[in-house]
């Protein structure tokens, strides 16, 4: 191997290393990650992790507070996200009609879009009732096969699409979801193909449902997933059923917003 290859190899291992650890942290966001979190999730030493985050720090794409010494995203990576995003991206389209679903449900409301291999929450919008479900912190990642959200989304795509996805993060899923059932997923999918809606189970939390819904671009293909999440009792039944004919009625009208103007 040239000494040109070997640096690009070597290159591009460092950014795949950056990007990963860039992805945890993200994950972890409201929390932030300790040093030994960090490499024992990505699977590096501690010296090369430590190198490599001092080195975000120094770029401004990660801070390490000076009290707790935990990492969290820089101020940088925000101003990329505002530059990169366009002038009307889903999260403007459909903040407003979050709003109205946690006014009238009264419960959190959140707006999940795919990335990847992974479900990214990128909105949410608390409703009235005192006892607040935050199932996702916004900016957090799960494989696009864990939660409601994710779930509705896959049950908008070809099962081939869902199984390569399934099968690319089944790996991390044992991992971080040992309690994931995929046997359970099927069916929660082949009942939102009937029913038009996505009703599961939080895996993480106990006692807590969610409700969701995919989001339809024009070209038909999901762009994102609207869900609800609330105490078991306030998505059974009767409140359920008032709960989906408000979650439909949102997701209708953004996806006619959407057709309308398919650049968005």
């Amino acid at each position: 191997m040239s000494d040109d290859q070997e640096i690009g190899k070597s290159g591009t291992q460092t950014i795949h290393r950056c990007a990963t650890l860039l992805r945890l942290i993200t994950t972890h966001q409201r929390t932030g990650m300790r040093l030994v979190d960090l490499y024992q999730g990505v699977g590096l030493t501690r010296p090369t992790t430590h190198r490599i985050l001092q080195a975000l720090v120094a770029e401004g794409f990660i801070r390490q507070d000076e009290k707790s010494k935990r990492y969290f995203l820089g101020g940088l990576v925000y101003e990329m996200g505002v530059a990169a995003s366009p002038p009307h991206d889903l999260r403007d389209i459909c903040q407003p009609y979050l709003q109205r679903v946690a006014h009238e449900t009264g419960d959190t409301v959140f707006l999940t879009i795919r990335s990847g291999l992974d479900g990214v929450c990128i909105a949410r919008a608390e409703g009235a009732y005192p006892i607040k479900v935050f199932v996702l912190d916004v900016g957090r990642r799960r494989p696009l096969n864990i939660g409601a959200s994710a779930q509705a989304y896959l049950s908008a795509l070809p099962d081939d699409e869902i199984e390569r996805i399934w099968l690319a993060n089944r790996e991390r899923t044992m991992q971080q979801f040992p309690n994931f059932n995929l046997d359970g997923m099927w069916q929660r999918i082949g009942r939102a193909r009937q029913d038009g809606h996505l009703l599961n189970d939080v895996l993480e939390v106990e006692d807590v449902r969610a409700l969701a819904m995919p989001i339809l671009g024009a070209t038909g293909r999901p762009v994102g997933a609207l869900s609800i999440s609330a105490l078991k009792h306030r998505l059974n039944d009767t409140p359920l059923d008032a709960k989906v004919k408000v979650l439909k009625n949102a997701v209708q009208e953004i996806q006619a917003r959407l057709e309308r103007d398919p650049g968005k």
